[in-house]
């Protein structure tokens, strides 16, 4: 069957009927052991013109979605939803469809490699075994308080194995990081949740149930937490429940893919939001409660009006809506909470929550489920926590620093300096996968296998009712001299030894998971039982993870939020520019989809434009500052500078600009390399209460440079509103 072993000896490993279903879905604990292999060396379970599927997770973004894995002859063929998965049931993104482009990138790291300089490119081959030793040797001869590890967003296997690593010779635990995080304002959102719902997870938003949505700033069809989810619960809000069609508005100062799906979108003055929810908050208790609650009772509509930009009557008639409506519902997106008063404004859409009393019922606010084998909520870092790494690395306090599945020297604003701190760190480890800035900038890469050839688990934070656990398995052979990043560190374990391989005793990364699943065997409240870990790790595979049956969605348990006055500040701006900027995630690209030319030939939704970077200019102020379609424009803060070219974009409020995160890099492979601006250059280190960037507090200059760069557009030359040429 393999070349390690025989089909008898498998047998004998979970015995005959559980090795029987293991061998037809792939999965099964003892599967670690079988090659799955090409046409011109098929195993005997694999029929020529037959498919076999497999049951994972999408690593494409830290929602998490379950997939299913078509393969043939040893190749992965095609990538579809897991119609059994709670997040996402059946539906995938263009991000997941695109994750063969990942496997089969031809520029992927090959082999361990050892770079002359960093920045070079000049590598050196390595074999495994003395990159194992590497990695032995500054866990064993580093003091643990100079050991550093820089981790994703997902909160998976590799996190909580570095976490009992780190625990064990008691270094500092891992930083989770991730730009996704950041424009999601992932901080801010945590700590409303945590003063204003008595708990620190995520909130869970029942857009399903509900018949009036207003949005603030949450693109929640795009990239937003869990979008696949949430774009199938917006589908049952539209015409999922009978006799009635959910009515959604949208309030943000640029037209997104989400915008252009609501019933009104209202282009509202950026950091005005929080304000704009009191002041429908307000309007809204005066038609439906007798007595003014206290949290609303100093808000000052007519000034809300006039900062906001939004029209009295506009506010009215809104109000009046949300008010007659059976199941109201708002929602603090990222681009609200990316502003200085940003915890202001979750919590005043928190509290517009409470006022119609919502919470905890449907179509309402509750606080996500825990993950079955999460402890607590551990949130991403945050900027300012960002900030306080990236000291300790100037400091010299970090002496090696190890880098998994993410790339700061990208993601973070330049203004932060992670570049320059990494001269400080004497040695620079990282496990990518794909030659990124962050990698370009390593002592030593140690490629980890890509998602498809992977080993895993993954909590699910937010986007399902029930508690998930969603599992991984490879669903193909690797096709490169890659290793598991966690079987890298149990064998460095073992080399380095002492209580280091006592903890970490585990003969590969199957012994691992097996070890953190197995408290959930005699669980009986789950989607499948077992009566022992072989045979629940094989139905864990088969089925894509594990989740209980009942919904543990958690009603808020907080402080009665209407009880305590509310108070957003007015917006505060980096920049005596004449513009607000606001940088938006590609709903396509976003973090991690440029080196996928599937991605780079999507064509954005709201302009179709493909392969670059643009800005997004209101046609009249385009007339105002003599500007065409294409023509490049310097864009200027007080923290940096890109050319761009232009875009004319009607859905934009005339003293705002946009530009998509995604595109810029310097790094990362053939198709994502020298293509485009990165528009994080141009935000200053300016923070929210919650220590989250305030990425929309920002004002930036506009210049013509002469030049014209044409962008590649699916809409053609006469764009969407008629051709001047």
């Amino acid at each position: 069957m393999t070349e390690k072993i025989s089909r008898r000896d498998f047998l004998k490993l979970v015995g005959a009927s559980a090795a029987a279903t293991a061998v037809l879905t792939g999965c099964g604990p003892a599967s670690r052991y079988v090659t799955r292999e090409p046409y011109t060396k098929m195993p005997e379970y694999t029929y020529n013109g037959q498919s076999t599927y497999y049951a994972s997770t999408c690593r494409e973004c830290p929602a998490g979605c379950g997939v299913v894995v078509r393969t043939m002859q040893g190749r992965a063929l095609k990538v579809e939803g897991n119609p059994n998965h709670p997040v996402n049931q059946g539906k995938t993104c263009a991000r997941g469809q695109a994750t063969l482009h990942g496997l089969y990138n031809p520029d992927r790291m090959q082999d361990p490699v050892a770079q002359s300089a960093r920045g070079s490119r000049n590598f050196t081959t390595m074999k495994w075994e003395a990159a194992i030793s590497v990695v032995a040797d500054a866990l064993k001869n580093t003091d643990p308080s100079g050991v550093a590890f820089l981790m994703g967003m997902a909160p998976d296997h590799i996190f909580d194995l570095v976490s009992d690593l780190t625990a064990t010779i008691g270094a500092p635990p891992p930083v989770r990081f991730g730009v996704l995080g950041m424009f999601e304002s992932r901080a801010t959102l945590s700590k409303a949740a945590e003063d204003m719902l008595g708990g620190a997870g995520l909130p869970f938003f029942d857009l399903a149930n509900a018949d009036m949505t207003f949005s603030f700033g949450a693109n929640f069809l795009e990239t937003w937490l869990s979008p696949v989810a949430f774009t199938r619960n917006y589908s049952n809000m539209r015409r999922g429940n009978a006799g009635r069609r959910g009515y959604l508005v949208q309030f943000e100062p640029v037209m997104s893919q989400t915008a252009a799906n609501a019933d009104e979108w209202i282009p509202i003055q950026p950091g005005t939001e929080g304000q704009v929810a009191l002041a429908l908050g307000r309007l809204v208790a005066e038609k439906r409660l007798s007595s003014l609650p206290q949290a609303f009772s100093g808000v000052d509509v007519q000034a809300a009006s006039k900062t906001s930009g939004v029209s009295m009557d506009t506010l009215d008639r809104l109000a009046q809506i949300f008010a007659d409506a059976d199941h109201p519902l708002a929602i603090p997106g990222g681009a609200a909470l990316g502003q200085v008063n940003g915890l202001q404004a979750a919590k005043a859409v928190l509290a517009f929550n409470a006022l119609v009393g919502n919470f905890g019922q449907e179509g309402g606010v509750y606080l996500s489920p825990g993950a079955p084998t999460a402890d607590s909520y551990h949130r991403p870092a945050s900027i300012q926590e960002m900030s306080a790494f990236v000291d300790k690395l100037k400091a010299g306090d970090v002496k090696v620093l190890f880098v998994h599945n993410v790339n700061p020297v990208f993601d973070l604003p330049h203004a932060l300096g992670f570049n320059d701190a990494l001269k400080s760190v004497p040695l620079v480890i990282s496990f990518a996968t794909f030659p990124d800035e962050t990698a370009m900038q390593a002592d030593y890469i140690f490629p980890d296998h890509q998602g498809l050839e992977s080993w895993g688990y993954q909590r699910i934070q937010t986007g399902s009712e029930l508690p998930v656990l969603s599992g991984a398995q490879p669903t193909v052979v690797p096709f490169f001299n890659t290793r598991s990043t966690v079987d890298v560190l149990l064998a460095a374990a073992q080399q380095a030894g002492g209580d280091l391989a006592t903890t970490l005793s585990f003969k590969d990364e199957v012994a691992f998971l097996q070890s953190k699943l197995l408290p959930l065997v005699e669980a009986k409240d789950g989607y499948f039982t077992a009566p022992e870990i072989n045979t629940f790790q094989a139905n864990f595979q088969q089925y894509g993870g594990w989740w209980q049956t009942k919904d543990s969605r958690v009603a808020p348990s907080g402080p009665d939020v209407l009880s305590q006055p509310l108070n957003v500040d007015d917006p505060k701006f980096e920049g005596d520019g004449k513009f607000y900027f606001v940088p938006f995630l590609s709903p396509v690209i976003a973090d991690v989809g440029a080196n996928k030319p599937w991605l780079q030939e999507v064509p954005d939704p709201t302009t179709t434009v493909t392969w670059n970077t643009w800005v997004q200019i209101n046609p009249d102020t385009a007339k105002e500052l003599g500007l065409e379609n294409d023509d490049v424009v310097l864009i200027s803060s007080p923290a940096g500078a890109v050319e761009v070219s232009v875009y004319k974009y009607p859905a934009i409020r005339p003293d705002t600009i946009a530009i998509p995160f995604g595109q810029g890099h310097t790094a990362y492979g053939r198709y994502a390399e020298g293509r485009g601006a990165n528009p994080v250059d141009l935000l200053s280190l300016t923070y929210n209460e919650a220590g989250d960037l305030a990425f929309g507090s920002t004002k930036v200059r506009i210049e013509k440079t002469g030049k014209k760069r044409e962008l590649a557009r699916l809409e053609s030359k006469l764009g969407v509103y008629g051709s001047e040429q």
